[in-house]
């Protein structure tokens, strides 16, 4: 009995494993994994426009430039690896906070073979703006864009003042011819008054003035006090000697 068990185990076992290898070649066999087009059927559309872009372009940015410039006051469309040769249309709304979503400028363009192309120069009034780029072939979403226009406010020249007005000229006052010196002798009439004259006084003196003349003064008055006390004494003692 335990023999016949343990045939009946290993036959089951067998008939498992069996199945397993079956299945597995059936799922991992030749042509499982074969694209459709082996298979005979038609592979997806490529769908390479989907992965063109579009950029928004200041007017002093080169085509080729891939940037994107949200910040702009004049600007154009700037579009790269869309399909050759793919029909383009687009429209910019004015969008919140500053517009109200309306269509503020709309256009087509025809892309190159290298699925690129562009726009003219633009503007518009300051604001915020959503772009909408839709494509022949597009199979999702049209592309999008927000972006702001800020154009400063131009600048006008400072006034220009006119030049001064420069005076006429003055023509030189006319010329007067020199008069010559008089020879004539002049008349008594005529001779100039004489001057103070410089002289010493007659008799070879100096001039005095009032203060020599006040100190010589009292020099005197005082010799002539002392010699007359003088004159006094001798009197008085004569007239004792003569008692």
């Amino acid at each position: 009995m335990t023999i016949i068990r343990w045939r009946t185990r290993i036959t089951f076992l067998i008939g498992v494993t069996l199945v397993a290898v079956v299945l597995t070649l059936a799922f991992t066999g030749p042509g499982a994994g074969a694209s459709p087009a082996a298979r005979g059927g038609k592979p997806p559309a490529a769908g390479k426009g989907d992965n063109g872009t579009v950029k928004i372009h200041r007017s002093t940015t080169p085509v080729t430039d891939p940037r994107n410039e949200p910040h702009v006051c004049i600007f154009y469309l700037d579009a790269f690896g869309f399909d050759a040769g793919q029909s383009v249309s687009w429209q910019i709304k004015s969008w919140p906070p500053t517009g109200d979503r309306t269509v503020v400028s709309s256009g087509v363009l025809a892309l190159d073979s290298n699925g690129a192309g562009h726009t003219g120069d633009m503007t518009l009034p300051n604001g915020h703006y959503k772009l909408y780029w839709n494509f022949t072939g597009e199979h999702g979403f049209a592309k999008q864009k927000v972006f702001w226009v800020a154009c400063g406010a131009p600048t006008s020249p400072p006034p220009t003042s006119p030049p001064p007005t420069s005076p006429p000229p003055t023509s030189p006052p006319p010329s007067v011819p020199p008069t010559p010196p008089s020879t004539a002798t002049p008349t008594p009439s005529q001779a100039p008054a004489p001057g103070p004259s410089s002289s010493p006084p007659p008799g070879g003196g100096l001039p005095t003035t009032g203060w020599p003349l006040a100190l010589i003064a009292a020099a005197g008055i005082a010799l002539l006090g002392t010699g007359g006390t003088a004159i006094v004494a001798a009197r008085r003692r004569r007239g004792l000697h003569s008692r």
